[in-house]
């Protein structure tokens, strides 16, 4: 039995290198980093992480304050009868927000302690199927001028990648198209790019803006509807022609049979950090498999590469704009648009606590 003995959680103000901004969430100027380290009777640890675009983060905390209660001495590899437990023991006051995002925080810590006691990689304990994965640049760039994002994304070539992803959303359409249109020049006919919309339309506007960009062939449009508009995503498929991303705001593997069985994602696209953790992204991912759908990823990629890792039915990794790698050890490393999955025990992240600290 690995009895858990501490759980110890910090956090974080992490300003970013570059204001980034969407359609939904505007300019975001810092990030909140919630970190757990779980630590068992022998002392071994485990570390995990969730992230807010700049509030909820103090919630998250008093969250996994009531977590290391509700877990003390208990054993660490029964991962699945504890991401149960701190579920009912959470589920009247939160089936969402800031109780999801702490449980997935905790999950990560979990499943990095027991990875680290057998000592293997976490991919590998996942079941293992390839470690490296195709992944593609994450813009989050909705204010930049055309020359700004062509220069992003000049560097993101230099950087190794071989697919992008650009933002969608603002007041007018027409320049949606356009800018979509000059990144598809920029890029040339067949390379893979995105587009993500975070939310920003009504249905019947996600229809007419998808009939709009499907010249320049997109591989996906993403969130083209708020999340919960089952039905809206699949009008944008059936009657936009584009392929849609979704999910990253969905928060249960319940929310995800519902938008795939309404027939609304073609790449179901789970955060790690905030649908409760490791142990249901995984649960969604097979789902999709079930349904004969390619699984995508948000944020968090130097964890969900190996979750990616072991799944057959993946497709891109999301390599967010972040930049987290500035606190961490050894940060994922991408060559000719792919990442590849680290052997290191766990996850493989060490922080930079040190520096952490110092933002307070």
């Amino acid at each position: 039995m690995a009895a858990i003995a501490e759980v110890v959680s910090t956090y974080h103000r992490v300003p970013l290198p570059v204001v980034l901004s969407d359609s939904r969430h505007g300019t975001i100027e810092a990030f909140e980093l919630c970190l757990v380290r779980v630590v068992d009777a022998d002392g071994a640890e485990g570390t995990g992480y969730t992230v807010t675009v700049g509030r909820n983060g103090r919630a998250i905390m008093a969250t996994l304050a009531e977590i290391a209660e509700i877990v003390a001495g208990a054993d660490a590899d029964l991962i699945e009868a504890l991401w149960t437990r701190i579920w009912w023991a959470l589920h009247y006051g939160g089936r969402g927000g800031p109780t999801v995002f702490a449980m997935s925080a905790f999950d990560m810590a979990l499943w990095d302690l027991k990875a680290r006691r057998v000592n293997l990689p976490l991919w590998r304990l996942l079941g293992g199927y390839e470690p490296a994965v195709p992944c593609y640049a994450g813009g989050v760039d909705l204010d930049f001028t055309l020359d700004a994002l062509l220069a992003q994304t000049d560097r993101n070539l230099e950087r190794g990648f071989r697919a992008i992803k650009m933002k969608v959303g603002r007041p007018r359409l027409s320049e949606d198209v356009a800018r979509v249109a000059a990144m598809r020049e920029h890029l040339g006919p067949d390379f893979p790019l995105m587009a993500d919309a975070n939310m920003a339309w009504t249905a019947d506007v996600a229809i007419r803006a998808a009939r709009a960009l499907e010249p320049s062939r997109l591989v996906w449009l993403e969130e083209p509807t708020i999340p919960d508009d089952y039905a809206g995503h699949a009008r944008v498929i059936a009657e936009g022609g584009v392929p849609v991303a979704s999910g990253e705001n969905l928060r249960t593997i319940r929310d995800f049979r519902a938008l795939i069985t309404a027939g609304g994602v073609s790449y179901p696209e789970p955060d790690v950090t905030n649908c409760g953790g490791i142990t249901p992204f995984m649960k969604i991912a097979h789902l999709a498999e079930a349904f004969n759908l390619p699984v995508t990823s948000h944020g968090a990629h130097d964890v969900t590469v190996h979750l990616l890792a072991a799944l057959p039915n993946r497709s891109f990794l999301e390599v967010h704009g972040f930049g987290l790698e500035r606190y961490i050890d050894e940060p994922l490393q991408v060559r000719d648009g792919v990442a590849t999955a680290p052997e290191r025990p766990g996850h493989g992240i060490a922080f930079d606590r040190d520096a952490l600290a110092k933002l307070g």
